[in-house]
């Protein structure tokens, strides 16, 4: 038997040993159901022995490995001297008493195969790469390490897996992960990192992975505090909604920051959790209902002095009091001087708990101080007194400190000019204050509707009142695009946890986009995290990085330009007096080729070149071939039109950019929204444009 057929043999075995796990985890589910104990304990470990089946039973029909290590017999190896490892996305054990068959990825021996080299070998003989069509195993590549023999990133197997066409909704990367990658995805939990990263460099995919290895590395801790991973719309959380089962971790949550905000603000409307697997499904649903803010009025509310602003409206309901507490009880009246009563109010203040935590400690003190009156004269305080004594002392405290709801306060400060003016008052212009009035304020805080750039302000005085649940790790990505507001909602969810930022500053596309990520870091309550760039990009190849390093040198930012690792791809750039059927001829020319297509426009123009290519391609293909983003087609859709605001984040092989200058024209940045656009291409670009190309744009030879 020969290398391979030996492979093939081992990797029929890693099949039949991980059908035995799942057959095992289904008996320990009925056995658990029956085990003896408390019914606390039973109901538990049911639960943990459920989740476990599901897991095993959710596993994707991938590979069961992807590389394999051999370890020498030098002092370098280590307790791993001599010894043979499969990796692969999840463990696979061996019978009883054996070595697991396959070690996943992300354990501790597994860090040698992404960082050994013929430099450092970690003790390692040769590593072993596998080649995969679907299941079916077709080759390897060795790497003598001790030799000298270093393939990394030029691995034909591994280029032949970052150049595979991409269809469908993101992959993985463990197979291909390099070592400035696997440096950042195994961070450790308590460190804070932001990647700027240019395109195609695999940041968001270095994210998800972090994610996949802090669950696995801190399984019991972050079970508890839970993942959160926040991305820019839902076409891109679908995108992204296969890569962490495929790790095995479906209990992240993965939702965008209108759902979040949406969700806790209504949370009859919007309570279900958006985890990776549910990504895949009520994608539409979203803040839809919600107001829609003029553009200086967004401006305004995402800006970090509306958090002064609302501190002070909050605030400006605590009153001196003006008077004494005073409870009967029984046949006594018990009395809070009013001076007893300032000195509680004022020394509350001074603690900066929040507000409602301060709202508790004033009736409480209050109760304590009528307390000790009751007992100088033989009272037993008991808890049914206090509680009778709390409600009865709670309408004088509503007085000094009234119970408040996050939507009266920004009603108010939205519907009031006087109540604005007092609270911005040296923070905001009268400009700018009028620019967030409401022209028509509703009867009640019951009856607005609001803005998505509202839901924030909500969200802030909701942190005010109460400190928000936390997450043991948030991972955020395009965060260039978060406003300071919108930092400080994550700021109050990883308050006591870590953050993994990605993003890529020229990628900045909202009028308030961070053009340096220490400020950024600053909002998110991160200032100390590290700043790591990766440039090295391995999916935009070099034709298209080449265009799209020239917009660099007009976009207000300074970030390296894109290295790209592969020298293929084409670029097209055609001048055309008819844009639609130019792009009809584009699209059936890339039909000839396998992989994702996306025709990218302005967002006024996508319906009418949807029309046209539904009208001109074949009839019996056109319902499987055009999507709008977000909502894929039944079966593998091929072509998707999608506007350009909807781009980011995404990428297909074949890209189709129609008419640049409106592109640009359509926003405060377009050109960074262009950049975006060109940068989605991961093998072959065509620009089509009837008018003339927006300034920075270089003017290649039309095919």
């Amino acid at each position: 038997m020969n290398g391979l057929d030996e492979e093939k043999a081992y990797a029929a075995r890693c099949d039949e040993g991980l059908r035995a796990m799942l057959d095992g985890a289904r008996l320990n589910v009925v056995i658990g159901e029956q085990v003896a104990g408390d019914r606390y304990s039973a109901e538990r470990l049911g639960r943990h022995l459920k989740s476990l089946a599901k897991e095993l039973t959710e596993e994707p029909g991938g590979p069961p490995f992807f590389g394999r290590l051999e370890f020498g017999a030098g002092a370098g190896a280590g307790d791993h001297r001599g010894r043979r490892y499969y990796m692969g996305r999840r463990h696979i054990s061996g019978g009883p008493g054996e070595p697991p068959m396959v070690i996943d990825w992300r354990a501790p021996v597994a860090r040698a195969f992404y960082r050994a080299g013929a430099g450092a070998t970690f003790g390692i003989a040769v590593r072993r790469r596998f080649g995969w069509a679907e299941r079916e195993l077709t080759g390897y590549e060795d790497e003598h390490l001790d030799r000298g023999e270093d393939a990394g990133a030029a691995s034909r197997i591994v280029a032949a897996e970052i150049e595979r066409p991409r269809v469908g909704p993101m992959r993985d990367i463990v197979a291909t992960i390099q070592p400035e990658q696997d440096e950042l995805v195994r961070a450790e939990l308590e460190e804070s990192i932001c990647v700027q990263g240019a395109p195609g460099t695999g940041k968001t995919a270095v994210g998800l992975h972090r994610a996949a290895y802090l669950l696995y590395a801190h399984r019991q801790r972050l079970s508890r505090s839970g993942v959160l991973v926040l991305g820019p719309n839902p076409a891109f959380l679908h995108y992204i909604s296969a890569v962490l089962p495929v790790l095995g971790e479906v209990d992240v949550e993965q939702t965008t920051m209108e759902r979040l905000l949406a969700r806790e603000a209504a949370p009859a409307r919007t309570r279900a959790r958006t985890t990776a697997g549910e990504a895949k499904g009520d994608i539409k649903a979203d803040i839809n209902g919600y107001a829609e803010d003029v553009a200086a009025a967004a401006a305004v509310k995402h800006d970090v002095r509306m958090a002064a602003v609302l501190r002070r409206a909050l605030y400006a309901r605590v009153r001196r009091p003006e008077g004494p507490v005073t409870v009967t009880d029984g046949s006594y009246r018990w009395r809070v001087p009013e001076e007893e009563l300032r000195r509680i109010v004022d020394d509350t203040r001074r603690e900066a708990a929040p507000y409602a935590v301060g709202r508790e400690r004033v009736i409480a003190r209050v109760v304590a101080a009528l307390g000790r009156q009751a007992e100088a004269r033989g009272r037993n305080l008991d808890g049914v007194w206090t509680r009778r004594t709390s409600r009865a002392a709670t309408p004088f405290v509503d007085a000094v400190w009234p119970d408040v709801r996050p939507e009266e306060v920004v009603a108010g400060v939205l519907g009031d000019p006087e109540t604005l003016a007092r609270a911005a008052d040296g923070v905001l212009t009268p400009e700018e204050q009028a620019a967030i009035l409401w022209a028509r304020p509703p009867r009640t805080y019951r009856s607005a509707r609001w803005s998505a750039a509202d839901l924030v302000l909500l969200d802030e005085v909701a942190g005010l009142l109460r400190r928000a649940p936390g997450y043991g790790h948030v991972i955020v990505d395009e965060a260039q695009d978060l406003s300071a507001m919108q930092c400080r909602v994550v700021a109050r969810r990883s308050e006591y946890g870590s953050i993994t930022v990605l993003g890529d500053l020229a990628q900045g596309t909202t009028p308030w986009a961070a053009r340096d990520w220490r400020d950024l870091l600053g909002h998110l309550g991160k200032p100390e995290a590290r700043v790591i760039a990766l440039t090295t990009g391995f999916r935009v190849p070099g034709a298209v990085a080449r265009l799209a390093n020239h917009l660099l040198d007009v976009l207000d930012v300074d970030v390296p330009p894109t290295r790209s690792f592969r020298a293929d791809g084409r670029v097209h750039v055609t001048r055309t007096p008819d844009l639609p059927r130019a792009t009809l001829d584009a699209v059936r020319e890339a039909l000839r080729h396998d992989g994702s297509i996306a025709v990218i426009a302005p967002g006024g123009a996508v319906d009418a070149l949807a029309a046209t290519l539904r009208g001109g391609l074949p009839g019996e293909a056109v319902g499987a071939l055009i999507a709008s983003p977000g909502e894929p087609a039944d079966g593998p859709a091929r072509v998707t039109v999608l506007p350009a605001s909807l781009a980011k984040g995404l990428e297909y092989d074949h890209v189709v950019v129609a008419e640049p200058a409106d592109i640009v024209e359509a926003e405060e940045r377009g050109l960074n929204r262009l950049y975006v656009v060109l940068t989605r291409a991961v093998s072959r670009l065509d620009v089509l444009h009837a008018r003339p190309l927006p300034a920075g744009f270089p003017e290649p030879a039309g095919r």
